[in-house]
């Protein structure tokens, strides 16, 4: 048998085995991705003694990127929920839009939060919002429900600084700034589609149930709210440093003190920081909270993803074996020779690898290489990788669950809603880079 067909087979034995070490045993991810990376390197003859720095390159790679644009968005999550920022910008959207124009108020809703935040913190703050807007409206909440999630999982997929997008962004090299510009006109005609029109599709979407945990969410008095100004301008702060340094940079030369304050700013960890910062002063100090509180706060966002973040850099383990025996560039030599878009094959690894910055960290370990053998834009790569995230997903899935254990609806229902809006999300995302690659080489 040949040797690349050999290859390939253990990586499918290898992707195997997480799954099966993460459903049927139980096993925590962090230890299931490292036994997996493990059997990968040891089946592929990977040398006893270059085993170790693989690991640690595998991880050290990933927090040395992601750690702090992970923290620091926790901790903007936080404030914002603990001020009432998010309830700010969810009442003055809707009132502003009206019922008429309700869904596409929350697909905007949707899409900032999921920017601004970890996907479940998103999810968890925007539902007990939006079943407290159906009802004052008299919809059926699943009707604002999906477009709410479509708009959250794509703004998560796509944008930096989250860390899926910007682990693809530093496999790639991709700019980020033109990420964010071209990463917009790929969402908007999406999130339509999952968002709006599919509903007109999907049987039985009035009379879903809605189960007993997810409430309607507890107001705050509107005289104790942050204005939406601010509330608004803080989660998009990170993207408007990174444009604005990009055009900055755009128009300076690169030995110019301009070019090189902006790069400094316009960074993914450095734009953060600044956010953070801001944060902690409209959301907390200017707010009457106390040094020690918003501390406290700080604390209790680190604390919440510090097992989320140890993942992540887990995941590295698996992507560095790949990079690091050659599997990778086997796969794209393979994948090459098809008479297929490279972008269609980024977007297929990437589901074959699953959801999340974990498997954005394989995808882009597989595929980076296309890059320069295909001469094609990174940041098109950058885009159909992260489209290839929002796909059908199964009882394991932690979104799936996350939407099935919610609402409390039936395994059948979750399929038509859940899986209906990503399935959506996906194909029309890719149909869109591929329009795009059409003009951008």
């Amino acid at each position: 048998m040949p040797a690349d067909i050999v290859s390939l087979i253990w990586i499918g034995l290898g992707i195997g085995l997480l799954v099966y070490l993460i459903v049927g045993l139980k096993l925590h991810n962090i230890i299931a991705l490292l036994l997996a990376g493990l059997f990968i390197a040891f089946a592929e003859g990977m040398p006893i003694t270059k085993v170790v720095p693989t690991v640690e390159k595998g991880i050290g790679g990933v927090l040395s990127t992601l750690a702090l644009i992970v923290i620091f968005g926790a901790i903007v999550g936080e404030l914002m929920t603990e001020s009432g920022a998010s309830q700010q910008i969810a009442d003055t959207i809707v009132s502003k839009m009206g019922r008429k124009y309700l869904s596409f108020a929350l697909l905007i809703i949707g899409m900032i939060f999921g920017m601004s935040m970890f996907y479940e913190v998103a999810f968890l703050i925007t539902a007990p919002l939006v079943i407290s807007i159906a009802q004052e409206a008299k919809i059926p909440y699943m009707r604002l429900i999906i477009p709410t999630v479509a708009g959250a999982t794509m703004g998560h997929s796509i944008f930096p600084p989250q860390p899926g997008p910007m682990a693809l962004v530093t496999a790639f090299h991709a700019d980020i700034a033109q990420v964010y510009i071209w990463g917009f006109v790929v969402v908007i005609p999406t999130i339509i589609c999952s968002g709006i029109l599919v509903r007109h599709f999907i049987t039985g979407l009035d009379s879903m149930p809605l189960g007993n945990v997810m409430k309607p969410a507890p107001k705050k008095p509107k005289n104790e709210l942050p204005s939406f100004g601010i509330s608004l301008l803080v989660p998009l702060l990170p993207a408007i440093i990174i444009i604005i340094s990009s055009l900055f940079k755009s128009i300076s030369s690169e030995q110019s003190m301009v070019y090189k304050v902006m790069s400094f700013l316009g960074s993914a960890d450095i734009s953060m920081l600044i956010t953070v910062i801001i944060a902690m002063i409209v959301f907390g100090y200017a707010r009457g909270k106390s040094g020690k509180q918003v501390t406290a706060q700080l604390t209790k966002a680190i604390q919440g993803i510090s097992n989320v973040l140890l993942v992540i850099a887990a995941g590295g383990v698996m992507k560095e074996v790949i990079i690091d025996t050659g599997v990778g560039n086997i796969i794209v030599q393979m994948f090459g020779k098809l008479p297929v878009s490279p972008f269609i094959l980024a977007w297929l690894i990437r589901i074959l690898t699953g959801q999340g910055a974990v498997a954005a960290i394989t995808a882009a370990g597989i595929v980076a290489p296309m890059v320069t053998m295909m001469h094609v834009s990174p940041v098109l790569m950058v885009l159909a990788c992260a489209c290839g995230s929002n796909t059908m997903t199964l009882m394991y899935d932690g979104g799936f669950l996350l939407f099935q254990q919610s609402f409390g609806i039936s395994l059948k229902d979750t399929f038509k809603t859940w899986d209906a809006l990503e399935l959506v999300n996906s194909v029309v995302g890719l149909a869109m880079v591929l329009l795009l690659s059409l003009f951008i080489h």
